[in-house]
This record gives C-alpha cells, structure tokens and sequence, in this order.
C-alpha cells in the first residue's frame, strides 16, 4: 500500500467550536440544535451475528440499508448498517463483512471506478476497495503528508468519499485528504477521521462538473474546480445535509435533517419546505418525529417521469411531479417510514432502503416488499 498518500491541503476558513451528539442504533439522528453534531455510529456485531450472514446462499438481507448500487455488469450492492455489503447477481447473494477484509461492518456509500473496482465507504470514514476477488481496506494503511491549496483540483475521473473534517479523493494510486480548515487549532478538524462541523455526508458530481459536498453544520460547499463556495442561509446550516441530487433539469437539490429540502436553480437557493409549509419545529425543539412533514431528509431521486421522489427518516417518501406532492407512508405500502437511500436502477424502478425494514420498491404503480425467491 506504499503507493496511496494522504495529503492535507491548506485551505483556510473560519474555525467553530462543535459538540459531539451520538446518534441512535447507528443512524444519523439528533435533535439539530445548531450548536450539536450528528455523527455516523457503526452497530456492533458479535461474532455469532456475523457468522451468520458467512454464505453464498443467502436468501436474505439485513433489514437496516443504508445505500444500493447497481455496478455496470448489472450486480446490485447493497450496504447495511452493521452486516457489512451484499452483492447480489439477481441469482446468488453473497455477504461481504469485516471478516473478508471490509474495514467497518456499516457501508453508507458505494461507487464504482472505470476499471470496474468497487468501492465501499463507512460511516467511521474508512474506506475499502473490491477488486473483483477480494476487499482491501485502505485508509488504515496510507501515510498522512503535508500539501498546499493548489492540490485542490478535480479531473473527471476522481473518486471522492466522506471525511471527517472535509472529504478524500482518489486519483492515479493517491488517496488525498482535504480539509476544509485545517488551518484551524482544533485537533478534530485537522484528521479525516474525527468527525467535525466541516464533516461531509453527501458529495454530488453536477453535469458541469462541479463538485458539491453536504457537510455536518455548516450547509453545502460547491467546488467549481477554482474556489470553494459555501451556502448556509435559510437554515440549511446547522443541521446536518445528508443528501444531495441534480435532476434532469440541471436544478440541484439538498437534504438537510431538521431544515427539510432546498432546491438551488443555479441562482437563487429555496427552502422548499418552509415555502410549502412542510417544517417540523417541534424536531428542532424537542426531537419529536413529524408524520406529514417534510423536514428530515435523507434521500433524493428522480424517477423516468421526472418527478422527484423524496425519503424523510420520519415521514415516508414525498413524491413531487412540479406541482404537486404527494406523501406515501405504510399506510401506501412502504415497508417503513423511516426511507435511508433511494435508488433508481437501470430499468428505471425505485429501491427504497429503509431503516429496519428492509427494501422496498415502486415499479410505477405500486410498492412492495423486495425478496429474493
């Protein structure tokens, strides 16, 4: 693993002084006062529990998801919160967890390289990589080294993944840690592995190129390959931004927990949920969950019509076709209200990862439990 770097680059910006809030059963869940941080929690297993999921003839998934993708041979990956990943070829399904090289048991994000790697980010900030026969984990490996400002560039191929002062990017064997203020005196801020207000849950690659980072307190930030750019206005700061999504309009829109959905036209930013009348203030205040609310998002997608399918982890999925919302709870046929991801296949159905309740899916018409036959 000599030839992967970590890098800090120096960019300055002004320092916050943060709090710790542990989240519940290993999601990403505080009351969102803006002087608290959320913080990704890896469940642990015992061995017995992870034992067993050891078997290429599994027939079922933990119920707990946290992220779905489809690689380009058509497999689906799907990250749990404390069973490791599954892949599953639509014939055999096959666990993957600490015991086969995974760095963390919980998998929030997966993307996939152009050589056809895929890899696996957990919400302890590690990283692991499958090259097709085994699962390398590679941030506890590399070498952390001293950098400059101008190693902030993006190239269309890089890799990025969360981190927990800023974000890590792949590029040509190197592993890059930037920080977004590590100019600051805080230890915290400074390592990709302690989480900080500048901690990053979401990361967008935009049609344009621009990269686009939701962060733990302080909004989103908008890398435009030149400076950095931040929006934190109409509360998108504070609470925490876990999703971001472009849609096929080119309009980028954000999930903040507590604040509800914003939308950003390429002008002018909107809370879309203060704007419909969706807000929560008793979350903000004492934690208490909304049904009929649209103010703690964790997902976004697009299905082939063009609506835009929201996941609240309280509420159900919102559905918005431009003029319209539509809410679906478990009243509709969702197998949970409390809705993780949401991934839309190369077939253009809907995968809804929730949090307990397995994966549920919209073929257009209806939901239903996913289980494999």
């Amino acid at each position: 693993m000599s030839n992967f770097k970590i890098t800090i680059i120096q960019f300055t910006i002004s320092t916050f002084l943060f709090v710790f809030l542990s989240s519940c059963n290993g999601q990403i869940k505080s009351d969102n006062s803006n002087n608290k941080v959320e913080r990704h929690s890896a469940t642990t297993q015992t061995s017995q529990q992870i034992n067993q999921y050891n078997s290429t003839t599994l027939k079922t998934i933990d119920k707990n998801i946290r992220s779905i993708f489809q690689d380009k041979n058509g497999n689906y990956w799907i990250g749990t919160n404390g069973a490791g990943v599954y892949r599953y070829d639509t014939k055999t399904l096959t666990q993957f967890t600490v015991k086969d090289g995974l760095a963390d048991n919980q998998v929030i994000n997966i993307q996939e390289d152009d050589l056809g790697n895929i890899w696996l980010g957990a919400g302890t900030f590690d990283i692991s990589k499958f090259d097709g026969k085994k699962i390398i984990p590679l941030t506890n490996k590399v070498k952390i080294t001293n950098g400059t400002e101008t190693d902030w560039k993006s190239k269309k191929n890089d890799l990025w993944f969360f981190a927990g002062g800023g974000v890590f990017r792949h590029r040509n064997l190197s592993l890059d840690y930037l920080p977004f203020d590590p100019s600051s005196s805080n230890a915290q801020m400074n390592t990709p592995f302690s989480l900080s207000r500048y901690g990053v849950y979401c990361i967008l690659k935009d049609k344009k190129g621009n990269i686009w980072f939701g962060t733990q307190a302080e909004g989103v930030c908008r890398y435009d390959g030149n400076k950095l750019t931040w929006f934190k206005e109409k509360g998108l700061s504070g609470p925490a931004v876990l999703s971001l999504f472009e849609d096929s309009k080119g309009k980028i829109w954000f999930g903040n927990n507590g604040a509800g959905l914003f939308q950003y036209d390429g002008k002018t930013l909107t809370n879309f949920t203060e704007e419909k009348g969706l807000n929560n203030a008793d979350f903000r205040a004492s934690g208490k969950i909304g049904l009929g609310t649209l103010a703690r998002i964790y997902s976004i997608n697009e299905d082939n019509n063009g609506n835009i399918w929201v996941g609240t982890v309280d509420a159900g999925v919102w559905k918005y076709d431009g003029n319209n919302l539509t809410n679906y709870t478990t009243k509709d046929g969702l197998t949970s209200n409390a809705i993780n991801t949401i991934f839309k296949d190369k077939n253009g159905e809907l995968w809804f990862g929730t949090d307990g309740n397995g994966i549920c899916k919209f073929n257009g018409t209806t939901f239903a439990e996913f289980i494999i036959e």
